[in-house]
Formats: C-alpha cells, sequence, structure tokens
C-alpha cells in the first residue's frame, strides 16, 4: 500500500488515553474516516459494539457492525509494551490498517501503523 496515513492529534489523544484508562486490558477501538487515491485520512474513533477486553487480547463479533464504509481498520493496546503486531494481530486484521498503542501510552511515539501485511507505516498527525 503506498497511501500516505494521516491520523488526527485528536484520533492519537483518544487512542492513548482509552488505552490507560483500560490498562492493564487490551483496549480496542474502530478507526473512522476516508480514503482516495493517494491518502487515508483517520479522523474518529469509535468503540465497538459488544468489545471485551482482556489482559491479553481484545476483540469484537464482526457481525455486529454495521455497513460502514468509513470503517478504515483497528487500533488497540498491547499492555506488554510491544509495539509490533502479533501473529493474531495479522491474522485477525479488519480494514484498511491497523494501529497499535504500547505501553506507557504517553504520546505517538508509543503508537505504530501498519499495513494488513503487517509493514509498518509511515504516518503524519494532523
Amino acid at each position: 500500500m503506498d497511501k500516505a496515513v494521516l491520523i488526527e492529534r485528536a484520533v492519537v489523544d483518544s487512542i492513548l488515553s482509552y488505552a490507560q484508562m483500560l490498562h492493564p486490558r487490551e483496549a480496542i477501538l474502530l478507526l473512522k474516516g476516508k480514503v482516495d487515491k493517494h491518502t487515508i485520512v483517520v479522523n474518529d474513533t469509535q468503540i465497538p459494539p459488544l468489545a471485551t477486553h482482556g489482559n491479553t487480547f481484545s476483540t469484537f463479533p464482526l457481525h455486529t457492525l454495521p455497513i460502514d464504509f468509513s470503517i478504515m481498520g483497528v487500533a488497540h493496546s498491547h499492555p506488554s509494551g510491544a509495539l509490533r503486531p502479533s501473529v493474531t494481530d495479522l491474522n485477525k486484521i479488519y480494514g484498511r490498517i491497523m494501529v497499535i498503542t504500547a505501553y506507557p501510552y504517553q504520546s505517538e511515539k508509543n503508537i505504530a501503523i501498519f499495513d494488513r501485511e503487517g509493514k509498518t507505516l509511515q504516518y503524519e498527525v494532523v
């Protein structure tokens, strides 16, 4: 994927604060936005319906999601501090991108964005 990823500051703050609030359990959020030929813009988050937050996992039943083409992917936390996707993360990716935030969830330095293959994507906070 050769699209630029732009993520709004309010989204970054939302991901970080939600992860802090649920720690030591994993947090999970839907990423909403828009995509065009050259850019993915993430401008909102949403708690997935019936989300489950455990100490080593977070999930939600896909069948509870409405058809919504503004969902760009999922953000979730890694309380372990690992800023990379697990094999399970890669096998269960939903959408175009996956955002992982790792403990201690202090700034965008604790965030990484990945494509469906697990390749790290460069992003800009706007």
